[in-house]
């Protein structure tokens, strides 16, 4: 059997980018059961209350939902158990010095596929005030109409 290449994409985080400033990202393998990976594999998850958190020098993520593969028997998952993150050392390190900086938080953004493997892209963010988020939505509206303007502009000459 071929080996598996490319990417395919198993849950976004929208929300994630609504919610927070994104400081910085980086790719995580994970720690999963068979049953976790089927259901994975059926295109069946949500990030939407995922978080990580750093104990003891490793990394977890908690809160996301994998629901359970609806042909495991006894041997099927919790769906929302703790899962270890798999990251290097350095990278631990530096995540684990900036959470404890004020306000900072580690959410998943996109959980995929990659040559086979599942990974995760976790982003180090700091949570937005409800003014910002308000901003944000103004400013891609502003952006949106500005689009449509010169569109409708280029289409008058045109005819």
């Amino acid at each position: 059997m071929p080996k598996e290449q490319g990417q395919k994409m198993v849950a976004q985080n929208k929300k994630a980018r609504h919610d927070y400033h994104i400081e910085d990202t980086w790719e995580a393998g994970l720690v999963l059961m068979g049953t976790e990976v089927k259901s994975l594999r059926q295109g069946r998850a949500s990030l939407v209350d995922g978080f990580a958190e750093i104990e003891n020098g490793e990394a977890y993520l908690l809160g996301v939902h994998i629901p359970e593969y609806s042909q495991g028997t006894w041997t099927n998952h919790a769906s929302r158990r703790r899962r270890k993150l798999l990251l290097n050392r350095s990278e631990i390190d530096k995540i684990e010095r900036k959470i404890t900086d004020k306000g900072y938080t580690i959410v998943p953004l996109s959980l995929y596929f990659k040559d086979g493997r599942a990974k995760v892209e976790i982003a180090l963010a700091k949570g937005k005030k409800s003014y910002d988020k308000r901003h944000t939505l103004a400013e891609r509206t502003a952006n949106r109409e500005k689009v449509e303007a010169v569109q409708r502009r280029l289409k008058g000459h045109r005819d």
